[in-house]
């Protein structure tokens, strides 16, 4: 016999229905609730991802007009200099281990310049500035650079040469006296050989080797056998000395060079575009300082300084009654370097001096006796011997057009309307490290 119970229907009431719709709602939100937390995390993981590898490495840490200079590409710049600094660090070592030339001094000066971050981080900032700037005024002007020509100055940054090693030459530029006026003869009879004058501020910018540096890594002792040496001497020899390389030296050692650079961040298209831009630099540069005279105005002048105005006050005095100049520098000028030749300074130009003297000897006439004149040096009584418009030698004459070039260059940021942003120098890398310096 079947027993009733196992049939018995199950009978909800209102009151159990509603618990179970609450519950049924409670599970539906905690499940929404659950699942919207996980987005939430996923999505910020995701934008973290990507603000960090790519949004934050898209801004600008500069604009020049309309074109911007990402985070990423400048700090890839600042890690290849920290190499550059480092590979002459790494060279100062060799030879001082090999040749037992003391270079402490060297390497101490490169170790100070790698501590401080964030003058390097500008220094690079207002390098790339520059070549932007370079890029879109060679546009404008039509000038350019072919891949060929690109190839060639990366073949000969790593010294290899297919058509031949350039045959080094130097032409000196003599440097003639102007035509003394018969005042100055009535003053003195020898004519001073006129001294090349080069401005204080000689900042050549063209851009380094390139590959040289970042392959600037050998443990090996220098050697003159056939290849790219780890780094070249200091010295003055401006064209290659060393061993041309092969075709397949060079082919190997650019591979290596461009490995080395991409690991800093830096592609090789990046790489290519620091040669052109330094051809246009060159043209450009040429252009803008066709109108560098070769002549600049300059004085000949001597002097005779004293520690105090009383002093100077005493010696203008006597130099008014008639005492020979060269006489009275011998007996009281405390400048050493040419008390003995009358305070004889030679010829120079502006810029060669303080700007107190420069002023005060650019104001007189030839034969005048100059008022005591304050510098940090201390009082000075100046006469000018003669005017004249002076032949600047080769040095002298590539100063003014470099010097004439970054005052091109400081307009130039005006005109293109250059902004720099400060996010910058909380972002300057910090790596590679140097080694520490040898003893």
């Amino acid at each position: 016999m079947a027993n009733p119970r196992e049939h018995k229907p199950v009978i909800h009431t209102k009151k159990h229905i509603a618990r179970l719709e609450r519950e049924r709602r409670q599970t539906h939100f905690i499940l929404a609730g659950f699942i919207g937390i996980l987005v939430i995390v996923v999505g910020l993981l995701v934008y973290g991802y990507v603000d960090l590898n790519y949004l934050q490495a898209r801004r600008p840490v500069a604009k020049v007009g309309d074109v911007a200079i990402p985070v990423n590409e400048w700090q890839a710049r600042v890690r290849m200099e920290r190499q550059r600094l480092i590979s002459q660090v790494q060279m100062y070592q060799q030879y001082q281990e090999y040749l037992g030339v003391d270079l402490s001094a060297q390497q101490q000066q490169l170790m100070s310049q790698l501590s401080a971050v964030t003058p390097i981080g500008q220094t690079v900032l207002d390098d790339m500035i520059d070549e932007e700037l370079i890029r879109q005024e060679a546009a404008a002007r039509g000038i350019s650079a072919s891949a060929q020509e690109v190839e060639e100055a990366i073949q000969a940054s790593l010294r290899y040469y297919p058509a031949g090693t350039p045959t080094p030459s130097v032409t000196p530029t003599s440097v003639a006296s102007p035509t003394l006026s018969a005042d100055t003869l009535a003053l003195i009879t020898i004519t001073p050989t006129p001294t090349e004058f080069v401005p204080p501020t000689v900042s050549p910018t063209s851009t380094p080797d390139l590959l040289t540096s970042a392959t600037a890594t050998s443990s090996e002792p220098p050697s003159a056998t056939a290849g790219p040496s780890p780094m070249p001497l200091p010295t003055s020899t401006a064209l290659p000395t060393s061993t041309p390389i092969t075709q397949q030296g060079y082919e190997e050692a650019y591979r290596d060079s461009v490995k080395q650079l991409t690991a800093e961040g830096l592609t090789e298209a990046q790489l290519r575009q620091l040669y052109e831009v330094d051809i246009l630099r060159k043209r450009l540069m040429d252009e803008v300082t066709a109108d560098v005279p070769h002549t600049q105005e300059q004085v000949w002048a001597r002097h005779i300084l004293v520690p105090d105005e009383a002093i100077a006050n005493v010696v203008r005095a006597r130099l008014e009654k008639g005492e020979d100049f060269a006489k009275v520098a011998a007996e009281v000028s405390t400048d050493t370097s040419n008390k003995d030749t009358g305070g004889d300074l030679g010829w120079f130009g502006k810029g060669a001096m303080v700007p107190e003297f420069e002023t005060v000897a650019f104001s007189l006439k030839v034969g005048e006796i100059s008022q005591p004149v304050k510098t940090q040096f201390g009082y000075h009584i100046i006469q000018v011997l003669a005017h004249g418009d002076v032949a600047l030698g080769t040095d002298a004459y590539e100063s003014a057009r470099q010097s004439a070039f970054d005052a091109w260059l400081s307009e130039a940021r005006t005109r293109y309307g250059v902004v720099t942003y400060d996010i910058w120098r909380g972002l300057v890398p910090s790596e590679p490290t140097a080694p520490a310096p040898a003893q």
